[in-house]
């Protein structure tokens, strides 16, 4: 294929597919905005504690639209058409199964997962009500994320964005009847949230209406084989969604212990604006999967290397763009979703957002490169690349040594700190009634420099038991930031393991340095 009629379809589909997934994303946005200002902190408090379920939902979706639809444009390429039709029914066989348990789920254990969750007595109604009607209604999420990635790979990515962004505006529409002139509360703002993929899956029917479908259900046998090969080639997509569920309910466990259901909704506002940044190289990332994945099955190498090039540029430039915004406006950002003018949320979230973002290239990166090798069918170093990219970001593998010491090390005032000192005899920066269990006065504790020797001035007296403590200039850092050297050096390795394994190097080798520096 000729490289300005690459260019050509790689513009089309990837800007396109930006608009879609931003408009997606809107689903929560606008729940943020919508229930901040109708229902105040604790509003936001429920939402952002319920959120990680609608992102499990929502990436089992995207696994199974992603991977059955890789495979089906694969077979499309080959001309094994029959082939394409089985991965089709396969891929409703195996997210009917799953979305049926979804909704059991739902139905007789939304109560255990609210309490998992941690919500507390003020919120827990409220976290309740949208869990279950999330769960009730994920037939209709994993529907739609399915159907969104046949229909685009069937030649249609027109349709696909009106999908999306007809789901998405009729989502914020609804949110504020349902919030405010029918006064329905949570409840009316899932409402609206669950009403959006079902606009959606009504624009979609039309590809079938009109009969520009190539793509049928037949009835077969599953096939464990395929579905066990639509499942490798879609689990990238899954991890980027779940994973960043897990950060969310990790997170939300910490900050309620620090700061309670203000500092959980002011992570809320930073956690939720991510998404919506991450749906933007998720866009690229989904745009580039239904070409790349005909070249391969054309056996046309170049024409894939030529499509990397163009999507890793296109990210940068994006990047470029996304950091100083949020830098410059994150005040203003915050307010709009502070509706009660809580100082100590705003300080929270704006804090957080500047220093939230700082590794978005990374992020970018990453999310391209998973999506590449799943397009060519290259499963397994998609899987480790998606694996090493979201490790050193989850608490559960990094964050809990962190954690661990956060009562002593973490000023409670500060959700966004890095440690300024370890407590020592008759002096604590743990804030008593937070912690009661730790012993703070113990004669044996010691007081530990903070992480910058040079730049500080504490002094200790161990011999006589007396602690000291002069100003310090150790600088701060989000909560999420202070794994950022991790997140770049994992980051860096995967990159390098699965450019070497693809042979990519000499694609972007200035890339792959500057993810390693």
């Amino acid at each position: 294929m000729e490289n300005k009629t690459l260019l050509k379809e790689f513009s089309q589909y990837v800007i396109l597919n930006i608009c879609g997934m931003i408009g997606l994303s809107c689903y929560i946005l606008a729940d943020t905005f919508f229930v901040s200002n109708g229902l105040g902190a604790n509003g936001l408090t429920a939402l952002n504690l319920a959120i990680p379920i609608y992102s499990f939902v929502h990436g089992s979706g995207l696994m199974f639209g992603m991977g059955g639809a890789t495979k089906y444009s694969i077979y499309r390429g080959q001309k094994a058409y029959k082939n394409a039709d089985k991965s089709f029914s396969n891929t409703i066989y195996i997210m009917s199964a799953l979305a049926v348990t979804f909704m059991l789920t739902g139905i007789f254990f939304s109560g255990q997962l609210t309490r998992l969750l941690g919500a507390d007595k003020n919120v827990y109604h409220m976290t309740k009500t949208y869990i279950q009607v999330i769960l009730l209604f994920a037939p209709a999420f994993m529907a739609n994320d399915a159907l969104i990635c046949f229909v685009r790979n069937d030649g249609n990515p027109k349709l696909s964005m009106l999908g999306m962004l007809t789901g998405s505006f009729s989502n914020i529409i609804l949110d504020y009847i349902f919030i405010f002139p029918l006064n329905m509360g949570i409840f009316g703002a899932v409402l609206a949230t669950e009403s959006a993929p079902v606009i959606s899956l009504m624009i979609l029917s039309k590809h079938w209406l009109t009969k520009q479908n190539q793509f049928h259900f037949v009835r077969i046998k599953p096939s464990f084989r395929l579905i066990g090969n639509i499942i490798s080639l879609g689990v990238p997509s899954f991890i980027t969604e779940m994973a960043s569920g897990i950060v969310m309910i990790v997170f939300n466990t910490i900050i309620l212990h620090l700061q309670g259901n203000i500092g959980v909704a002011a992570y809320g506002v930073v956690a939720n604006l991510s998404l919506v940044v991450i749906t933007i190289y998720t866009g690229i990332a989904q745009g580039t999967q239904p070409i790349l994945s005909k070249v391969y099955g054309y056996g046309e190498h170049e024409s894939q290397k030529q499509i990397l090039k163009y999507a890793l540029k296109t990210m940068l430039v994006i990047s470029l763009g996304i950091y100083p915004f949020f830098l410059l406006t994150a005040n203003p950002i915050v307010s709009i979703f502070n509706s009660e003018q809580n100082m100590q949320l705003q300080e929270i979230a704006t804090e957080g957002l500047k220093l939230y973002f700082t590794a978005i290239p990374f992020v970018g990166f990453n999310i391209i490169i998973s999506a590449y090798f799943a397009s060519i069918e290259k499963a397994l170093p998609a899987l480790f690349h998606t694996l090493h990219r979201k490790a050193p970001q989850c608490p559960l593998c990094c964050g809990w040594p962190i954690v661990s010491i956060s009562p002593y090390s973490f000023d409670p005032k500060k959700i966004f700190s890095f440690p300024q000192r370890l407590p020592c005899r008759g002096h604590s920066s743990v804030h008593p009634n937070r912690f009661p269990s730790l012993d703070i006065q113990s004669p044996n504790t010691v007081m530990i420099p903070p992480v910058s020797f040079s730049a500080s001035k504490n002094a200790c007296l161990t011999s006589s038991g007396a602690c000291s403590a002069m100003e310090s200039k150790t600088p701060e850092a989000s909560l999420p930031f202070t794994s950022l050297s991790a997140s770049v050096l994992f980051s860096a390795l995967s990159i390098t393991v699965c450019a070497v394994s693809a042979k990519l190097m000499p694609v972007c080798p200035a890339l792959v340095i500057h993810a390693s520096v």
